[in-house]
């Protein structure tokens, strides 16, 4: 079989399909799309909804295919309404004539109907967390009817995300929490790629605050809502950056000790980063690019000791993890940073945040493909 591309081998001939759940904003997924197509060059994109203006110019650059979702009323902004109609709309995607299928699984991505001599990778950022881990907190927080219509339909969700993980033929898990998850969900076993981070985009500072830092979309299961809960009763200043659901309610809690900035431009976030005392992570993450570039910014870490944190975070090293999402929890985990942090050394940081470079992602998804490919 023909090799992969890098920038050592020949060019890889066979026609390559990419199917990512949705393209409607950049953020960690679409940054492992944008590093397939380095990869895959000459790859086409299919995905359920796609706002071109929201997108990078090299996802741009690729044609782009949809499927009949977005032509739903509402879909480029409620697209996440048409969930129950994902599955059909996926199985009507065309994909005769593609030698490779690559799906980016966080949405409904994989379920498609590839040819039968084709080879189907693929790449779970996670299982779907609304059918699975986070079926109840969504419900929980759901309007009466959609808590009515959720058991039955999501139901029949979970049966269609089995059934359809047996059309792929390798599955590459973006961490250790998502392979075990994986296989919890579907009994399929995985390699793990951890996912790209423009590492070499980061840097030190000679100049360090005593600011600490927080980014992330302020959504539920970030927990910005314990993080101010925590600088608010420490008093110390924090600086929150990210917009979403909670962004109002966040604001409104917070304290005098603690700057919200809904956005900062790339510049102003890197010196944020390099300048912080730590940046602190609240969330069970899936992997978590964020505190990867703390430490690319010679920054340590203050992070809740579950999911991917575990791989991108060495203990006692380039940070230290608290072990309940609770403020008092994060209140317990400053406190011995503070003692801590005279045995940081930020080299080691940026020597850890390394491991993750987009090159590094490369090497490890052509290793998955070959292997795959037999």
């Amino acid at each position: 079989m023909t090799n992969i591309k890098t920038t050592t081998d020949v060019a890889d001939t066979r026609r390559v399909a990419i199917i990512h759940y949705w393209l409607v904003g950049m953020r960690g997924g679409e940054r492992v799309l944008e590093r397939l197509l380095h990869l895959y060059p000459n790859a086409d994109i299919f995905t359920h909804v796609y706002v071109p203006e929201a997108m990078s110019a090299i996802i741009r650059a690729r044609p782009v295919y949809t499927s009949f979702i977005q032509k739903l009323p509402g879909a480029r902004r409620h697209y996440q309404k048409y969930l129950p109609l994902m599955p059909m709309a996926l199985e009507e995607l065309n994909l005769r004539g593609y030698d490779l299928v690559i799906s980016s699984e966080s949405g409904p991505a994989k379920g498609v109907i590839a040819a039968p001599d084709a080879l189907h990778i693929c790449y779970t950022h996670s299982p779907m967390r609304y059918l699975w881990d986070h079926y109840h907190d969504y419900r929980s927080s759901a309007g009466r009817l959609t808590k009515m219509m959720m058991p039955p339909l999501f139901n029949y969700l979970r049966q269609w995300d089995t059934i359809s993980s047996a059309r792929v033929d390798h599955f590459v898990a973006n961490s250790h929490f998502i392979k075990q998850r994986i296989a919890r969900a579907w009994r399929r076993d995985s390699d793990v790629v951890h996912p790209p981070v423009a590492t070499d985009e980061f840097g030190k500072s000679n100049s360090v605050s005593a600011q600490f830092l927080w980014v992330g979309q302020m959504i539920a299961y970030k927990r910005p809502d314990i993080v101010v809960d925590a600088f608010n009763r420490l008093g110390l200043p924090l600086l929150m950056v990210g917009d979403g659901d909670m962004a109002a309610m966040v604001e409104k809690r917070a304290g005098p000790n603690i700057t919200i900035k809904r956005r900062l431009d790339f510049a102003n976030l890197k010196q944020a980063y390099a300048n912080c005392r730590a940046l602190v992570f609240a969330a069970e993450e899936d992997f978590g690019i964020v505190p990867v570039e703390a430490n690319a910014s010679g920054r340590p870490v203050i992070a809740f000791g579950r999911g991917g944190i575990n791989d991108s975070i060495i203990p006692e090293e380039t940070g230290l993890f608290f072990q309940t999402q609770s403020a008092e929890s994060i209140m317990e985990a400053v406190e011995a940073f503070e003692a801590w942090i005279p045995h940081f050394d930020p080299d080691k940081a940026v020597e850890n945040a390394s491991r993750f470079s987009p090159d590094n992602f490369d090497r490890g998804f052509i290793q998955a493909v070959r292997k795959a490919s037999g």
